[in-house]
Formats: C-alpha cells, sequence, structure tokens
C-alpha cells in the first residue's frame, strides 16, 4: 500500500516526521525556559546553555553528516539520528539536575545534527531540480504546525503538569518516524565516499564550541579578561585551520569550493541574518514576556505562537510567487518585513498591550515565509545531484552556526545590557518603577541588534540574481522561447 505512492512523497513524510520532531523540541523549551531558571535556580546567562549547548553539538555534527550517509547511507543514517533523538528527548525527561539536563540536551544534538542535513539531502534527491519549490513547501508542514502549537502545549504542560512532559512529548513521534522510515524508504548510499576527515572535523567543532564559550565568559565576567579573549582567540585560529584544512583537502568534510557558486555562496550568507535574528527573538520574547510582563508560560505560548501563525499563513503564497517573480524579490520584501517586525519590539513597554507583540511576531512570521521558501528553493540550483549531500551539509552547517551564535549573542546583550542599564545614573534599584523601565530598555538594545542583522540581510538580498535560480522556476514553454528568440529589438 505504501509503495503505491511516489517514492519522493514518502521521503517527504519521512522528513516531516524528523523536522517536526526537531522544531517541536525548540519552540517547546523556549516558552518553558523561565520556568526551569526557577526550578533550577539559575539566571539567563546559565539557561542559554540548555539551548546553546544543543545548537554548538547539532553545528559540530551537522559538517560530518554528509560523510556519514555517504558512507553508512541516507536510510540508516536517518534512523539512527532519529533514534538517537527520541532516546535523548526521553534522557532529559528524566534528568535529576540542570547539569544532566544540559548533556542530555547536546546528545540531543548530536541526533539533530544528523537528521536535518541528510533529511534534506533525501529530500531534493528525491524532488527534480524545476520541482525545489515544491519540495519546500513540502518543509511548511512541520515548520508551521509545529511551531504553533509548541509555544501553547509547552506553557500548558508547565503550568499545569510538570516541565518534565516538554521533553517527554517527542518520544511518540520519534518513535512513529522510526518506523515508517523503516518500512517505507529503501536505502541510497554513494559509491566511493572516501576517507573521514578527522582533522576537520576536530578543528571545526573546537572553534565553534571556544567561539561560544569565549560569548558566553564574556556575559560574566567582562570582556577584558583572559577566560573571554583566550577562547575567543583559540576559535578564532581554529576556525582559520580549519579552512585551510578543508581547501587542502581533495574528499572534504566539508566542501568550502561548494561556495565558488554564486547563489549558493549568498543563500549560505542570507542564512546568517536569517537563522540568527529569528532565534534570537524567539529566545527573548519568551523572557520578556515572563520576566517583564507578567505572562504565565501558557499565555506566553498563546502569544509566540502568533509568529508561527503568520509563517502559515504566508507560506502558501510563497510557494506560489516563487516560480513566477523568482527569488530576489521575495528576499528582500521578507527581510524588509523582519525589520519592521523587530523594530516594532524596541516599542515595547510596561503599559504596551499584547496585541502589539502578537501583532509583531505575525509580521514576523510572514517576513521568515518568504525568505525560507526563496533561500531553501534558490540556493541548490546549480548544485549537481551528486553533490547535494555535502551541499546540504555546509547549508545545514551555516544556518545551525548562524542560530547558535544568535542566541548566544542575544543572551549576552541582554546580560551586558541589563547590568548596565541598571548601573545608570542614580540608585535604579531604590524606585520600582525606574528599575522596570532600565530592564525593558535592556531588551530594546538586544532587539535593536536583531533589527540590524535583519537589515544586513535585506542588503545581501539585493546581490540576488534570479537568472541564476532558474531552474527553480517555472520554465519557460518551448514556443514562447522560439518567439522571443525571434522577436525583433526595440
Amino acid at each position: 500500500m505504501v509503495r503505491r505512492v511516489p517514492y519522493k512523497w514518502l521521503v517527504a513524510t519521512a522528513f516531516v516526521f524528523g523536522l517536526f520532531m526537531e522544531i517541536l523540541d525548540m519552540t517547546v523549551l523556549n516558552t518553558a525556559l523561565p520556568a526551569l531558571g526557577q526550578h533550577f535556580g539559575v539566571g539567563t546567562e546559565t539557561l542559554q546553555w540548555l539551548v546553546t549547548g544543543y545548537l554548538v553539538s547539532m553545528a559540530v555534527f551537522i559538517p560530518a553528516s554528509g560523510w556519514v550517509a555517504d558512507r553508512f547511507g541516507t536510510k540508516r543514517t536517518f534512523l539512527f539520528a532519529l533514534a538517537v533523538f527520541t532516546a535523548a528527548s526521553a534522557w532529559g525527561g528524566i534528568a535529576g539536575s540542570l547539569g544532566e539536563l544540559i548533556v542530555a540536551r547536546v546528545v540531543q544534538g548530536v541526533g539533530g545534527g544528523l537528521l536535518t542535513p541528510v533529511g534534506t539531502a533525501m529530500l531534493f534527491r528525491a524532488f527534480p531540480p524545476a520541482e525545489r519549490a515544491r519540495a519546500s513547501a513540502v518543509l511548511s508542514v512541520p515548520t508551521t504546525i509545529a511551531p504553533a502549537f509548541g509555544p501553547v502545549l509547552g506553557g500548558w504542560m508547565v503550568d499545569n503538569i510538570s516541565w518534565r512532559w516538554i521533553f517527554f512529548l517527542k518520544v511518540p513521534i520519534g518513535v512513529l518516524g522510526l518506523l515508517f522510515t523503516l518500512v517505507a524508504l529503501r536505502e541510497e548510499r554513494a559509491d566511493h565516499p572516501g576517507r573521514f576527515d578527522i582533522a576537520g572535523f576536530l578543528s571545526g567543532g573546537a572553534a565553534l564550541a571556544l567561539l561560544l564559550l569565549g560569548l558566553d565568559a564574556g556575559a560574566r565576567e567582562g570582556w577584558g579578561t583572559a577566560p573571554v579573549l583566550v577562547p575567543l582567540a583559540a576559535g578564532l585560529a581554529l576556525a582559520a585551520v580549519f579552512v585551510v584544512i578543508e581547501l587542502a583537502r581533495s574528499e572534504p568534510m566539508i566542501d568550502l569550493r561548494l561556495l565558488k557558486e554564486r547563489l549558493f555562496r549568498t543563500g549560505n550568507l542570507l542564512m546568517l541574518p536569517a537563522s540568527g535574528a529569528l532565534m534570537g527573538v524567539l529566545f527573548l520574547v519568551p523572557l520578556l514576556l515572563q520576566y517583564q510582563m507578567g505572562v504565565d508560560a501558557t499565555d506566553s505560548g498563546l502569544v509566540t505562537m502568533f509568529q508561527a501563525l503568520g509563517m502559515m499563513a504566508f507560506l502558501p503564497l510563497a510557494g506560489r510567487l516563487y516560480p513566477r517573480i523568482g527569488p530576489r524579490r521575495l528576499l528582500t520584501t521578507g527581510f524588509g518585513v523582519i525589520a519592521a517586525a523587530q523594530a516594532v519590539l524596541i516599542t515595547v513597554g510596561p503599559g504596551t498591550t499584547l496585541w502589539v507583540v502578537r501583532l509583531s511576531l505575525a509580521a514576523l512570521g510572514a517576513g521568515m515565509a518568504l525568505t525560507v521558501i526563496s533561500l531553501q528553493a534558490a540556493s541548490f540550483a546549480a548544485v549537481a545531484p551528486a553533490a547535494i549531500a555535502r551541499a546540504s551539509s555546509v547549508f545545514s552547517t551555516t544556518r545551525q552556526v548562524a542560530s547558535a551564535a544568535g542566541v548566544a549573542a542575544v543572551a549576552t546583550l541582554l546580560t551586558t545590557r541589563t547590568d548596565a542599564r541598571l548601573a545608570g545614573p542614580g540608585d535604579r534599584g531604590a524606585d520600582l518603577a525606574d528599575r522596570q523601565e532600565a530592564l525593558f530598555a535592556a531588551y530594546h538594545d538586544v532587539f535593536l541588534l536583531t533589527t540590524a542583522l535583519a537589515l544586513i540581510g535585506f542588503l545581501i538580498a539585493l546581490r540576488v540574481r534570479d537568472s541564476d535560480a532558474i531552474t527553480t522556476m517555472r520554465p519557460v514553454p518551448t514556443g514562447m522561447k522560439n518567439r522571443s528568440a525571434q522577436a525583433p529589438r526595440q
């Protein structure tokens, strides 16, 4: 019965299981962060490692995903990723301390690091280039439903059951995904996967971990101290070593030579402000709502779900527009809307109605819909089918590095700006109103950063050429091509 369905849709369904679980995980957790902070008695700078630890782990293992899939097969790798992610979710639910929970999240990131790029490679191999926008629209199922229900479900569980259920929730979804993949998909592997690039794996992973450790230390100890400067300098040095190693390898773990292709390079560059700004805002808004505006976890989820609703509403429109008008106009419009939405958050204060936040997040989701469809469809336009797995690793690595750096940057900046605002002229701590104003101002400073990131994305998007993505757009009928060729020049 399963085999009667076109195989590309079986692949899409399997990927939806994994992607839904992964996105649900992040959206549920963000809403629960304040409750976890109260339960374990820690602040924002420590809580961020529940997010950043997971993202760093993902970013470390994503580069290896292309080689692992080529060596052991896409089906087997996808099954392994689902199993690790599901088991680590169960472990997080029974964790007895914050340290154990962070370790479970790091292990979960191993599964997530393999899950998305391998699933993307399977999807883009199953769909021909002319249907890439259609394949990207398939991803709208998990990328809209999970963010819509995740914050509400997570908030309700925290308020009415236990924070542990935000982790147990993913276990049955993972089991269903495992069973479906096992039955429905066939194995695919490369004939000559090459040798594993251990030097690239170690240098790249260590570089990212050291850079994020430096950012975290900077928030706690100031930026001129050795615990900050040493890991940052070491991270930058290892990043340079990583680039040299990968460019010298004939079979690198991360094929940086793929970035010579203009549109693929631009797509990766655009992923930095897109993912960085989005993940930063989704980390900040639940903290703002629950710590500063007095909203409980359930109501916080009901507010943040508007980002998903905005994305859900505009994804079908973006999928229809892309083949007609191309990526450039969609990307510039998307980043412009994202910047405007985040600029509105700078105005939020003690007396601001929650509808301002809701509508801003809805606009953020709409802008992300326009950018996501365009980036996913266009970036791989000129990538050869044989290089899809490696290209997917590069693209996914960029996304996760941007996400991890975005969360780390906003958490760090929020800590430093909060201290600076509270240490302003006079004894702000003695006046509750002044203290509240200072705390809101610290959030405004951080939203200014995320707005600037979106504007950088807008400027980069102006450099995109629709002609580079022509294979992913609606083909011109042969008769029209002939008439165009015969038409006299004006």
